[in-house]
């Protein structure tokens, strides 16, 4: 099972070609491709190779399928007795990836 481990938007993700997943909102266009080059870890033929940090040449390529906005969340803070109340709302947005290949130097 060949897979990779890739950093964006902060968080770390561990990806097979094939795979569907939502990562924060990237600033390139629907259907065009995205490569990644933060690779933290490569798993090729069962043989695993760890970045100090990265992978030297290793790259995870995935096609940009849509951009969209999460449901919205309430954010309210209340102290009591003392007439304080702020209510504000969130949207996250993502875009979310179809993992293509995992190039490997």
């Amino acid at each position: 099972m060949d897979y990779a481990v890739f950093k964006t938007g902060g968080k770390q993700y561990r990806v097979q070609p094939g795979d569907t997943l939502d990562v924060e909102l990237l600033p390139n266009d629907v259907e065009s491709v995205a490569e990644f080059d933060q690779v933290l870890a490569v798993s090729k033929d069962g043989e695993l190779v760890v970045g100090a940090p990265n992978v030297e040449g290793a790259k995870v390529v995935a096609q940009i399928k849509s951009h969209y906005k999460d449901k919205k969340l309430m954010v309210f803070k209340y102290k009591a007795k003392t007439r304080y109340r702020r209510k504000r709302g969130h949207r996250q947005s993502y875009t979310r990836l179809e993992i293509q290949d995992i190039l490997t130097p």
